[in-house]
């Protein structure tokens, strides 16, 4: 009952940190803050985590971890490239609308930090694009996609899939759409996303 108990304090603690986070960053977000959102006192939040930054470090992986998986599941799996930017394209867009402050969070954190990145390489389930590589070069040779780099074709994924999220609010005044047009837009880019890349590389 007391494990159960401190797992469920815990969990209010680093859900009420994400959102404090989110919105104010790691260096607007204060320790009581956080205590107060979580429904603890600040002495309580100090049991759990030391330090801001040690909840932050937590806070940061558990965002993290929840994306790692759905890139690593693609990029190693048996698919054609092909099936794999289908996949990712449709897979990602999906798991991003139901956690939307994920890409500028992570992003936002990297630019601030970027050695807790060069820690978090040496995890396990941290993205490996080894295979994608060399399923990549091994496609150009059989002639079945145009010459390109694994490096440059894994940018123009990433890029072509994450930018509409963590440019929402210019890519909304540049299209002049609503919540609900732009939520229309970034569902058709489930599909457009994939056929344009598709297009770019395959041989014809």
């Amino acid at each position: 009952m007391r494990k159960l108990k401190d797992e469920n304090t815990e969990e209010q603690i680093l859900d009420a940190a994400k959102h404090i986070f989110q919105s104010k960053g790691m260096d607007g977000a204060r320790m009581q803050e956080i205590a107060d959102k979580a429904g603890i006192n600040k002495a309580m939040l100090h049991y759990y985590y030391r330090s801001k930054q040690l909840l932050f470090e937590a806070v940061f992986k558990n965002a993290f971890s929840l994306l790692a998986p759905q890139l690593n599941a693609i990029l190693n799996d048996d698919s054609s490239i092909e099936e794999k930017v289908k996949n990712f394209t449709s897979d990602y867009i999906t798991f991003i609308v139901k956690h939307p402050y994920l890409p500028n969070f992570i992003i936002q954190e990297l630019n601030r930090n970027p050695e807790f990145l060069l820690k978090m390489k040496d995890t396990n389930g941290f993205p490996n694009i080894e295979k994608f590589k060399k399923q990549v070069d091994r496609e150009v040779e059989q002639g079945i996609i145009k010459p390109i780099s694994a490096e440059q074709l894994f940018l123009n994924i990433m890029a072509l899939n994450i930018f509409p999220f963590v440019a929402k609010p210019l890519i909304r005044a540049f299209t002049n759409t609503d919540n609900e047009a732009y939520n229309q837009l970034i569902e058709a880019r489930k599909t457009e996303v994939a056929d344009f890349i598709i297009n770019a590389i395959k041989n014809s």
